[in-house]
């Protein structure tokens, strides 16, 4: 069966490395390397919160307050300055515009953050971008419970055969591989380029003289 169908994320795939920009963070705030990964990766009240605010059952209000008592820094818009260095990846949001032009269907399976004070998807059109899109806030469901990918494959009318999905998780991979997705773990840009015009079997480089630069 071909490959007619582009699932992304969104941060990390769509947008500059996540990770990069919590080391920016700590730089700004004083922060030993490693304090978002202790006071937020291995604390299991704030994984839990997390959860919840992807979700939708939390607020960053309520994520901010208690993660900026964990690191000891002001909680105010505190998600928001966490990842303030994140940008939209010209390549990656380019390489999306050249698959829908050349008649792929796309679809965003995104883990949210809440929208309010900090945006994620902030300057970004996600109807104009994509077929269907699963933003996990609206729906009460998460990456990687395969409820969720069950969702956007109903949104897309598309069986999972058809489709190849991108993230920068790699635990996140293996409940779309279960449903017959093709997979990529997107490390860059130039790469994740290359294993998706090897999967689909059609040309998605930029044009010869286009570098591969996020913004």
């Amino acid at each position: 069966m071909p490959r007619t169908c582009l699932i992304v994320d969104f941060g990390g795939v769509l947008t500059t490395s996540l990770d990069e920009a919590v080391r920016g963070f700590e730089a700004r705030e004083g922060l030993p390397a490693g304090a978002v990964e202790h006071g937020w990766y291995q604390n299991p009240a704030m994984v839990a919160l997390t959860h919840d605010l992807e979700r939708g059952r939390a607020t960053q209000f309520d994520w901010n307050r208690r993660m900026g008592r964990a690191l000891g820094v002001d909680g105010t818009d505190l998600l928001g300055r966490v990842f303030a260095d994140s940008r939209l990846d010209g390549s990656m949001v380019s390489l999306l515009a050249r698959a829908r032009a050349g008649g792929l269907k796309t679809g965003l399976l995104s883990n949210s953050m809440g929208l309010a004070p900090w945006n994620m998807y902030h300057g970004f059109d996600i109807d104009a971008a994509f077929d269907a899109a699963f933003v996990s806030g609206r729906h009460g469901l998460r990456k990687p419970e395969p409820d969720a990918y069950r969702l956007l494959l109903s949104m897309l009318s598309l069986p999972g055969e058809e489709c190849v999905f991108v993230d920068d998780n790699a635990e996140n991979l293996p409940p779309a591989e279960a449903l017959g997705m093709a997979t990529v773990l997107h490390r860059s840009a130039e790469r994740s380029t290359t294993l998706l015009g090897e999967l689909f079997g059609v040309a998605l480089r930029p044009e010869p003289g286009t570098a591969f630069a996020p913004v």
